[in-house]
């Protein structure tokens, strides 16, 4: 039997992988509880999210929203006009909809549609990904009925009694990579007697890892290190050619690994930016970590992630600024200490979230007013 009759859901937000997939992944764990579930997807007009969630078999609309630009330039002068078109717009499709909840993950999409929900007498639920919460979700908690987050220590921001500590959602064939190792191997053509380096930026790719990896691969090879590089698509053709001549010792490079799964399965260790959703999956997967943080954004929050576990130590870390000359020597020096990577293994456990999902869903129903 149905726990709610006829339960409308709304999830918004979006703008980079890392809050669409755990968008996805809230909207599954609703379903697998409530299958009747409607569920309405609201995101930025031309952001990844207007692709991605069809895919996943959700139906989505498109606010018309963007940021601010770092630099001056015209764009930001339409940013204020933007931002009221789509409260509008937000506050239109809460009254057509008429959800019983609805739920921000972060992004473009979330601010709008959360206080439009809110003035609608909507309840609402903030999914907070970053150890240091952005200025938007520090606005919106105020009215937020609960917030899920994924560090602890969030109490300097949120009102304690409206925090949930649940983690951040991770892809299911991320979680359950145990007994994939043989496969991995196979499927990147890599030597199981050798340690295996992993390499990803983002999907976009990072430029400043990308070019301490060309500065340094002759440094890995000579150590026996094989590489799984994912670059991004706008560095692959430079890196493609740069480490043509490395394949028959065990470089890989990729524009975009479709199998994450499998590159963690292959993993010795991961060098990676510390965006949340990618220090959630390193942590789940349990993989020793160098994080180089970007520096583009707001308010740090990547150094603000990284240092949470850094601080533990549960991962090393190497400054953007300082990664072509310190990351290659920073990678040796770890991936050759088998004591130090096993106790970045062991720390790592206290930050990872297994069934963050579910718990987030649970957060979510505790909300709802209506029963069946």
């Amino acid at each position: 039997m149905p726990q709610f009759e006829n339960l409308k859901v709304i999830i918004s937000g979006g703008g980079t992988g890392g809050h669409v997939f755990p968008a996805i992944a809230i909207a599954n764990a609703i379903k697998n509880r409530e299958p009747g579930a409607k569920i309405l997807f609201i995101g930025a007009k031309g952001r990844m999210e207007m692709e991605k969630v069809p895919a996943a078999g959700y139906h989505i609309l498109g606010l018309n929203i963007s940021g601010l630009q770092r630099r001056l330039t015209l764009k930001n002068f339409l940013v204020p006009f933007k931002a009221i078109d789509s409260y509008i717009r937000a506050r239109n499709i809460v009254k057509r909809f008429r959800p019983d909840v609805v739920v921000g993950v972060g992004g473009y999409a979330s601010g709008p549609m959360l206080r439009a929900a809110s003035s609608l007498g909507v309840p609402t639920v903030i999914q907070e990904q970053n150890s240091y919460p952005g200025l938007t979700n520090k606005m919106l908690a105020k009215k937020a009925h609960k917030i899920c987050v994924a560090y602890d220590g969030l109490e300097r921001f949120f009102p304690k009694e409206k925090i949930f500590l649940t983690g951040n959602p991770v892809r299911q064939d991320i979680i359950n990579i145990e007994g994939k190792r043989e496969e991995a191997l196979q499927f990147f053509g890599l030597s199981d007697e050798k340690k295996i380096l992993l390499i990803i930026g983002g999907s976009l790719g990072a430029r400043s890892i990308n070019e301490s990896i060309v500065e340094h691969l002759r440094l890995f090879i000579s150590k026996d290190i094989q590489v799984i590089w994912q670059t991004g698509k706008y560095f692959y053709p430079q890196a493609e050619s740069f480490a043509k001549e490395f394949q028959n010792s065990g470089v890989r490079v990729y524009p975009f690994i479709n199998r994450m799964d499998l590159a963690y399965a292959a993993a010795s260790m991961v060098v990676s930016r510390a965006g949340a959703i990618a220090v959630s999956e390193i942590c789940a997967v349990r993989i020793p970590a160098i994080l180089v943080p970007s520096p583009n954004v707001t308010e740090d929050h990547q150094t603000k992630n990284a240092m949470a576990l850094v601080n533990f130590q549960a991962a090393t870390l190497v400054k953007d600024i300082e990664a072509k000359q310190q990351l290659g020597p920073v990678v040796v020096e770890l991936i050759e200490d088998e004591i130090r990577m096993h106790r970045q293994k062991e720390k790592m456990a206290s930050f990872a979230f297994r069934d963050s999902a579910d718990m987030i869903a649970s957060v979510v129903f505790s909300v709802i007013t209506k029963t069946a």
